[in-house]
């Protein structure tokens, strides 16, 4: 079970050339190293591999090559340490074909006599004629000294972008559990499509034997769900639940990741009812709130939602995500929305409020098992990923928790830079009203990670950035 993917793997590839100072290179590469090892990015570099580990010669290439092929890195950072040696780098580039990273050292002072230690930004603008020229995709944090901030974020965002970047170049596998719900149009999409451009697998997992293998596991495990049921008392009100009802629902999370293990998922849909609320007497939003703080979930067989919630937790380093409804604005604020649905992770409740179970506020129903918490304050990347006739777009905005009105089942107000901006580039474009939600700002990685996935574009929703890019 892929519920946390390993931390990326960055290939360190210093550039220099046979011009200006050797010497001032190699101090340039060390304070990079230091400055990976700083910011904790796991990495492999060319020491050991070449002379001074520095590429400084077009015969250097099939070393670096074969080295960072064998790592398996997710990326190639290739910092100018003096100049560059253009066809080098075009050619480590395209060979390796993983995202690549195009920095340098802002350039010092001419020295007293007049003489330059390196031309760090005159190479930078050699290299990227060459990987343009080789059509290879490339990331670019403008020129600036070892220790400036910019620097430091970019590098997050670029590893951050590689590694939800992999998701879509070397292939992902989605459990769906059930199938499409009928009424549910917003929910149709091409598998063959994201099969054949995208490496998206999608393994259909029967309901009925679903259900049996969800039922003879509470069988199997009577006590130990007993002993887990009560602590669930403890720590929830729950209402109109029997105990064999909640034993049932968590041994339906277990279920899922058994799945999870045994195939291989990166993440799961579920088609969450009419089914398992008829066989179970209950809604099981439970699992999927147990379930969604280690795999990536998707309720009512959204398989694009799934993909976005993906995405969206391996941009942010593996943190959680919520497949949220955007629902109605904010009736103070006009910059204000609501996202809203159930089955929020468990990590993601306000601290300070007591979760319930209970019945489903909206449809008239008799059975419980709907989660009600509101979610914790804090920054907000939103993401989704879509597309109709061929044509991918993913949409990301960045925003801020606000406060609001209390509401039922899992919410968080968010204030946004210009909300009916974004609501006209939400209806207007391919999207529907689920999209993934996660804690912290990753809406640059996101918007950079499609840069590295063919058919796939970027629309920003926010002022943050440009708001559509290839």
């Amino acid at each position: 079970m892929n519920t946390r993917t390993k931390d990326p793997l960055l290939g360190l590839c210093p550039i220099g050339k046979f011009v200006f100072s050797h010497e001032d290179a190699m101090q340039q590469k060390r304070a990079v190293q230091q400055l990976l090892r700083d910011l904790k990015i796991r990495f492999t570099d060319m020491d050991g591999v070449i002379p001074d580990g520095m590429i400084r010669d077009q015969g250097h290439v099939p070393a670096a090559v074969a080295h960072f092929r064998q790592a398996g890195v997710d990326g190639l950072f290739l910092p100018h340490c003096n100049f560059g040696t253009e066809g080098a780098v075009g050619v480590i580039g395209r060979e390796v074909g993983e995202p690549v990273l195009l920095w340098g050292p802002r350039d010092q002072a001419p020295e007293p006599d007049g003489r330059r230690l390196r031309d760090t930004l005159c190479g930078l603008m050699a290299s990227s004629k060459v990987l343009h020229k080789l059509s290879v995709p490339f990331t670019y944090i403008e020129n600036c000294r070892v220790n400036d901030p910019i620097l430091a974020r970019g590098l997050r965002d670029f590893v951050s972008a590689a590694h939800a970047a992999q998701a879509l170049r070397r292939g992902v596998r989605i459990g769906h559990i059930g199938q499409r719900i009928d009424f549910f149009w917003t929910t149709i999409i091409n598998e063959s499509e994201l099969l054949e451009r995208f490496r998206v697998e999608v393994v259909p997992v029967d309901m009925v034997l679903f259900i049996r293998d969800v039922q003879q596991r509470a069988k199997n495990h009577q006590t130990l769900y007993a002993e887990e049921v009560t602590a669930l008392r403890r720590e929830w009100d729950v209402e109109e639940l029997k105990d064999e009802q909640l034993a049932q629902i968590l041994a339906l999370r277990d279920q899922v990741f058994a799945l999870a293990k045994d195939q291989g998922l990166d993440a799961v849909a579920i088609q969450d009812f009419n089914s398992l609320i008829e066989t179970f007497g209950a809604y099981c939003f439970l699992a999927n709130t147990l379930i969604s703080d280690r795999l990536p979930l998707s309720l009512e067989s959204d398989i694009h939602g799934a993909i976005s919630a993906l995405l969206v937790s391996r941009a942010s380093g593996g943190q959680p995500a919520f497949l949220v409804d955007v629902t109605v604005r904010h009736p103070y604020d006009n910059n204000g929305v609501l996202l809203w649905h159930c089955g929020a992770p468990f990590s993601m409740r306000r601290p300070d409020c007591r979760p319930r179970l209970g019945r489903h506020w909206i449809l008239p129903s008799p059975v419980s098992g709907m989660t009600h918490f509101p979610l914790k304050a804090g920054p907000i990347t939103v993401a989704r990923f879509d597309g109709d006739r061929g044509e991918y777009e993913m949409a990301v905005g960045q925003g801020m928790s606000m406060g609001g009105p209390h509401t039922l089942n899992n919410y968080v107000w968010m204030k946004v830079d210009d909300w009916p901006r974004w609501e006209r580039t939400l209806i207007q474009g391919p999207w529907i009203h689920h999209t993934a939600m996660t804690y912290g700002h990753y809406g640059n990685a996101l918007t950079e990670m499609c840069r590295y996935v063919p058919g796939l574009k970027s629309v920003r929703l926010d002022e943050g950035e440009a708001k559509a890019a290839l």
